[in-house]
């Protein structure tokens, strides 16, 4: 599917690169940032047909070894605020803390750690990922660290620009072997925080409804405790979420929701195979109105796999395993069917990529989406920029905002057209140390019409629009009054 572009890279030079995150600038202009381990972080935007690092000095951060990166409004100023985690030990204390950094007008980057009043809360302890969170739909994000070995954070702007870690107040007092997080509301109706962890089960945060948490792992079968999990990302099953996450050498994972409101796995055997993985992506890169599920294996080549969502009549019963053909599986939408195709990643395959992290966004404005992959851990190498070699050029994309006029991360965006309804999350984090861009974006096919679009906020404010029309990029405010 996909051909390399990746000489668009200006100054693509090999490095240890971890995480990626597609984050907003003044103006709401897309950007990558990607951690660097051992070297600087890099901001990339595009401009004259090519991407750029335009990292200053203080972001660039040489001196620290970055590996998780995520964006959000923590301050309510309209603008993100980026997290980069710092780890310089596999697990235990640390040396060096962890960025947060903040813009002012003038183009400066500010370290809100450095400030004195927040050395006491600086994170000290190895961790893996970084998501955001509204947790009480107000518009202002707290950042959520998965550390390793060592407890979890969740940071929260207070009064006067002080930091307060609210994991202990908020029933997030754990200390899991961290590696990915999810936050969206997966769990109930409000924004929820899913943590995919090795050497130990996963955690599953319901939000209460009041911002706290009550862990329900394994009440819905989604601890997976025998496992070593990396990525974790939510898909389209039909109008709503699925979950699937990959685990290092072990069977990865795809959950559907029961009725009972319980998880299943329905893996297949083909994306089930053990393998070296890293991160775990779900879009749809080549506009057919279905995502694909890219996973990016270190050292090994990556997989590519599209989940189809069809009416259950259109679908042929599912084959025995191992036998040809694609399996299908009831979705939770009743009158639908979900087939897993294995497909051809072209030149993502990308075998004998060190993968890391890796984040999508349209950064050229085009309709059709880029992803990014970072290589590193293993050896230095480049990053590498993909794009789908048959895309259709027909999407639509819906950036939510805040009541700040910021990213909605968290919000979630369901599209209705091509006879079913079609559902994306603005992505507050996922995958394996990333966070992909802040808009919903729904492929069309040879050109579907679309009837109608609806907008969850955080704190369950929704708008309605009805024939929206198609081919482009549609901003939603919050509603007021």
């Amino acid at each position: 599917m996909f051909h390399d572009v990746s000489a668009v890279i200006a100054n693509n030079f090999p490095a240890l690169h971890y995480g990626v995150a597609a984050v907003t600038l003044e103006g709401l202009r897309l950007a990558f940032v990607v951690a660097g381990f051992g070297g600087p972080n890099r901001l990339l935007v595009w401009s004259g047909g090519q991407l750029r690092d335009v990292a200053s000095p203080e972001l660039a951060d040489m001196e620290r070894q970055a590996i998780a990166v995520a964006a959000g409004d923590l301050d309510g100023d309209g603008r993100e605020e980026i997290y980069i985690l710092n780890t310089d030990t596999f697990a235990g204390p640390k040396r060096f803390a962890d960025r947060l950094f903040h813009q002012h007008p003038s183009g400066l980057w500010e370290d809100f750690f450095e400030r004195p009043e927040n050395h006491a809360v600086r994170n000290l302890a190895a961790g893996r990922s970084v998501a955001v969170i509204d947790r009480r739909g107000v518009g202002r994000y707290g950042f959520v660290v998965a550390n390793y070995g060592r407890p979890m954070r969740l940071y929260e702007l207070g009064p006067g620009g002080a930091l307060a870690d609210l994991a202990p107040a908020l029933g997030l007092m754990h200390i899991p072997g961290g590696r990915g997080v999810l936050a969206l509301p997966v769990f109930s109706p409000y924004p929820d925080i899913f943590c995919v962890n090795e050497h130990g089960p996963n955690l599953a945060f319901q939000n209460r409804g009041d911002g706290t948490f009550v862990e329900v792992a394994d009440q819905l079968r989604l601890a997976d405790r025998d496992e070593h999990a990396r990525g974790v990302t939510a898909f389209d099953a039909g109008g709503t979420f699925g979950l699937a996450w990959a685990n290092w050498d072990g069977l990865h994972r795809l959950m559907l929701r029961n009725e009972d409101g319980t998880w299943s796995n329905h893996a297949t055997p083909s994306f089930a195979l053990p393998s070296a993985a890293r991160t775990l992506i779900a879009a749809d890169f080549d506009n057919d109105g279905h995502d694909e599920l890219f996973l990016n294996n270190i050292g090994e080549p990556n997989r590519l796999f599209r989940v189809e969502v069809q009416p259950a009549a259109g679908i042929a019963a599912s084959p025995q395993a191992g036998a040809s053909g694609p399996l299908s599986f009831p979705s939770p939408t009743p009158g639908y069917a979900i087939q897993l195709r294995l497909l051809d990643p072209g030149d993502a395959l990308d075998a004998h990529g060190m993968g890391t992290g890796a984040a999508v966004a349209d950064i050229d404005g085009d309709g059709i989406l880029e992803l990014l992959v970072a290589h590193g851990e293993r050896a230095p190498q480049p990053l590498a920029l993909f794009k789908a070699r048959t895309a259709s050029p027909h999407s639509m994309r819906v950036r939510p905002l805040t009541r700040f006029g910021a990213p909605a991360r968290g919000a979630v965006v369901q599209a209705e057209y091509g006879g079913r309804v079609h559902i994306k999350g603005i992505c507050a984090g996922s995958g394996y140390l990333c966070q992909m861009e802040p808009v919903a974006h729904f492929g069309l096919g040879d050109g579907e019409t679309v009837e109608r679009i609806h907008v969850t906020w955080p704190d369950g404010a929704a708008v309605t629009l009805l024939n929206p029309g198609n081919h482009r990029l549609i901003t939603v405010p919050y509603p007021r009054g």
